[in-house]
């Protein structure tokens, strides 16, 4: 983000400039320390639902709608875009899910780590009985109430977790991969159109397309680690949860990139682009971690870290618009 370059290559520098920040963020997981991982993995989770809730409206659906309000057109038409941006975003997560399903979970866990024993390691580790009950009484009605979700009569014991359960938390960590990293392609194109359209309006400026990408950079350092976190608390060595965290955000190279060259065709799509990635991550919270997080008796504390993460998200956020 120097002046003087060409607008592609400024693209690439502002996109570089996200990526690392996204990077960064996920790199605090080296932070994570203590014994009672499922309820740091659920304090996480939660907090990752938070911030993806924020970043749907504030970051997507907003400049969205702002774009389609700005053509011209205040008629109710000027929703399309965004409405069905937001439907096909959330349907694309549900075929997805379905897809995952089909190649059967372990598929799932070897995307994310191809380390069979630590494969090992983290079922056991993610087990509720395991950490968040171990030395402690169980609340009978709940344990029962686990017991009833599962389909094929599995008897939850406490030294052997089951594994379609530990299969099915992997499946929506990688979900939540997933939509986090299609939240960040428009970001990355709205970097790249910024600055692909420099010096063709009186608002599209050198400092304005700067100051996006400076915004949309401060704003990942949460995404990271809502990516990072869960994966490092679910019991993956803190190198595989800072990969992933961090691979989340390198589309925006590529995508901003993209956005520069053909600015001209990227504009009428991105109010499309944005409402999909708003739909995608707000469908994945709803469906995946918010009853991930309730899952094992720590409702509380992922409702807490919901809030905190929101009212991160939307600090940075709104605190950044100007």
């Amino acid at each position: 983000m120097l002046i003087g370059y060409s607008p592609l290559a400024q693209a690439f520098l502002g996109t570089l400039f996200t990526w690392g920040l996204t990077a960064l963020g996920a790199a605090l997981a080296f932070l994570a320390r203590g014994t009672d991982e499922r309820i740091y993995l659920d304090g996480s989770l939660g907090f990752a639902g938070g911030v993806m809730i924020a970043a749907s409206y504030w970051s997507l659906l907003q400049p969205a709608i702002e774009m389609t309000q700005d053509s011209g057109d205040s008629s109710v038409w000027t929703l399309i875009p965004v409405v069905s941006g937001f439907f096909l975003g959330a349907l694309f997560v549900y075929v997805a899910d379905l897809v995952v399903t089909k190649l059967q979970a372990n598929s799932t866990v070897d995307l994310i780590v191809g380390s069979q024993s630590e494969r090992k390691a983290s079922l056991t580790e993610v087990s509720c009985e395991n950490i968040l009950y171990k030395g402690t009484k169980v609340n009978q009605e709940f344990r029962n109430r686990r017991k009833e979700k599962l389909n094929d009569g599995v008897i939850i014991d406490d030294a052997a977790p089951s594994q379609r359960e530990a299969h099915d938390r992997w499946k929506r960590i990688l979900l939540l991969i997933i939509a986090v990293t299609v939240h960040n392609i428009p970001e990355g194109l709205a970097v790249g159109v910024a600055f692909g359209a420099v010096g063709k309006s009186n608002s599209a400026t050198f400092e304005n397309a700067r100051n996006l990408a400076i915004g949309i950079g401060i704003q990942n350092l949460p995404e990271g680690l809502a990516v990072s976190l869960p994966l490092k608390m679910a019991g993956y060595s803190a190198k595989v949860s800072i990969w992933y965290g961090q691979l989340s955000g390198i589309v925006e190279l590529f995508a901003g990139v993209f956005g520069a060259l053909l600015v001209g065709w990227i504009i009428p799509i991105l109010p499309y682009a944005l409402a999909f990635a708003a739909g995608a991550m707000v469908y994945v919270v709803v469906d995946d971690i918010i009853p991930e997080a309730q899952s094992c008796g720590n409702g509380k504390i992922a409702s807490w870290g919901c809030i905190l993460g929101f009212i991160l998200m939307m600090s940075l956020d709104v605190g950044l618009a100007d």
